[in-house]
């Protein structure tokens, strides 16, 4: 019962911390290469390459395993086919381990897509999508889709992770006039 409480005591916390603003559309999306795990495989991810193939949904997410984050690896691995039918690579991003996330690559991302390891936090400083609590740092959940031409046409950051998978389909087939 107390491992309930404060799971929900750090989770109300971290909705009021203060965040920075995401980056806006038009603005050209900060290169990266990080270690990523696609079915508990890690390989090297780099957001040049991925956007050669085609728009990338890069989102944001607090901490694999976490109650959020796993409902929404659930929505975007159910919603893999339809982004793929669009052309766009998913990649989520978190502070979390390369070992941590081998794990969540396969249990919660039902191995249809790549999460990757940001434990020094540079790319989710680079994108604005830090969370600050206390003396801990999270990836702040915000999505983006970036163009293949790497500039940001859609940004949207919510702690409630229900509309993320929604919106970046939409944002999608606005991008791509379907």
């Amino acid at each position: 019962m107390i491992r309930r409480f404060g799971a929900l005591a750090v989770l109300l916390a971290l909705a009021s911390a203060p965040a920075l603003a995401e980056l806006k559309p038009g603005v050209t999306a900060p290169a990266f290469d990080t270690q990523a795990s696609l079915g508990g495989k890690v390989f090297e991810f780099n957001l040049k390459d991925a956007l050669a193939k085609g728009p990338v949904v890069l989102y944001f997410y607090p901490a694999a395993f976490t109650e959020g984050c796993t409902l929404e690896a659930h929505d975007f691995a159910e919603h893999i086919g339809d982004f793929q039918k669009l052309g766009a690579t998913i990649i989520g991003v978190s502070g979390d381990d390369i070992e941590k996330l081998n794990k969540f690559s396969v249990s919660e991302c039902r191995s249809k897509f790549a999460v990757a390891s940001d434990a020094d936090h540079k790319i989710s400083r680079n994108y604005d999508a830090l969370l600050a609590f206390g003396n801990e740092i999270y990836s702040d959940r915000t999505s983006y889709v970036i163009a293949p031409d790497g500039k940001i046409v859609y940004s949207y950051r919510s702690l409630d992770h229900s509309e993320h998978v929604a919106n970046t389909l939409a944002a999608l087939h606005k991008l791509l006039g379907k």
